[in-house]
């Protein structure tokens, strides 16, 4: 059943918004904090709740405003981000649904969670749902946004302008996002690995381990910076180190000999699809 739209959205006042996140985890953290750090607004219009001590003291310590009940938080703020686990998020919208009135803007970070079964546990469609990744904490997400039915383009606006606070936004359609998940979602563990397999080559090579763990991360982070501001594609990267009988082609002989990109399509595509069959259960 298709809900209806808005028949006239409620614009959000940029400069006095309230912002609250159900779910007081990491992901939450980074936000906030990459939104405080910014100046997109201030901590004081920042809200949350949770139990643990240890949570509450992470967000209290830059002057988030901490509450004792989700339902608070609700009341209390005009765009709701849930960052809490896929697998109780339809229990938490339920629980707080009489709160979430058309006047709020909804978002979701929940992993393989549809719009469709948001827009139903909350009762309408001004939604919109974000997949960011881990580097977030660092200020360094990929970050993409897919539109609920009933979310404005000044919605779209005001959620690219949070997270473009801790990364890098993307926007695409709702059937890119299983995609997306393979590739930025999980794509940081793919590195970490890529990383300690470097380290591990420098260590058998002849390096001490933290000479070799050093000179790995900072290659990926300097290439990574390449790829991104040089302007050109990375196959030509790629063939610019790539000296005739060099080292370098030395090296990627081996690594096409063993698939090392086939790999890595391998990996994007089965995280993937893990993410759409997640996403259909």
């Amino acid at each position: 059943q298709k809900l209806k739209p808005l028949e006239m959205a409620t614009s959000i006042e940029t400069e006095t918004f309230k912002l609250g996140f159900i779910g007081a985890g990491k992901m939450a953290e980074s936000i906030a904090k990459g939104v405080v750090k910014s100046g997109i607004l201030p901590a004081t219009r920042i809200r949350t709740a949770h139990k643990g001590s240890n949570r509450r003291d992470a967000f209290s310590s830059f002057g988030v405003q901490l509450y004792d009940t989700n339902q608070q938080v609700v009341e209390d703020s005009d765009v709701i981000i849930f960052s809490v686990k896929p697998q109780i998020i339809g229990e938490v919208v339920l629980q707080l649904k009489p709160l979430l009135t058309e006047d709020k803007l909804l978002v979701s970070v929940a992993a393989g969670i549809p719009l469709k079964y948001l827009q139903n546990w909350a009762g309408h469609g001004r939604l919109i749902r974000v997949v960011p990744n881990t580097p977030a904490a660092v200020g360094h997400a990929a970050t993409v946004i897919s539109m609920g039915e009933s979310a404005s383009e000044k919605d779209a606006d005001l959620i690219s302008s949070l997270f473009g606070a801790i990364g890098k936004i993307w926007r695409a359609d709702e059937k890119y996002l299983d995609a997306v998940t393979g590739l930025s979602g999980s794509g940081p563990a793919y590195i970490y690995l890529a990383i300690d397999a470097l380290a591990d080559g420098g260590v058998a090579a002849g390096l001490p381990r933290d000479l070799a763990l050093g000179l790995a991360s900072q290659t990926v982070l300097g290439a990574a910076s390449m790829a991104i501001n040089s302007g050109k594609h990375p196959g030509q990267l790629k063939d610019d180190v790539a000296s005739p009988g060099g080292t370098t082609i030395a090296g990627i002989h081996e690594l096409e000999k063993g698939g090392f990109r086939g790999i890595l399509m391998n990996a994007v595509t089965a995280a993937g699809h893990r993410s759409q069959m997640l996403s259909n259960r």
